[in-house]
């Protein structure tokens, strides 16, 4: 395996785009469930900002989901 691949699964901190699809819920919801500007949760499932642990865990909740479950676990194979 790559440097190069390693270094695009690390960027992958959060499952949440996945976890969304999962749930068979879009972005814009979880955006009104938590206040939040559908840009800002769109950053979020891209990877490009990352939202903090607390929020994590609102995410969780409202999502029924173990807050593990959003986290990348950073196992490659």
């Amino acid at each position: 395996m790559s440097t190069e691949t390693i270094d695009r699964e690390t960027e992958r901190i959060n499952r949440l785009k996945v976890v969304l699809a999962e749930k068979n819920r879009k972005g814009k919801w979880l955006g009104e469930q938590l206040g939040k500007n559908e840009a800002t949760v769109s950053r979020w499932c891209s990877n490009t900002a990352q939202p903090s642990l607390e929020m994590l865990a609102k995410i969780a909740s409202i999502l029924k989901v173990d807050l593990r479950s959003l986290i990348n676990s950073g196992n490659i194979d």
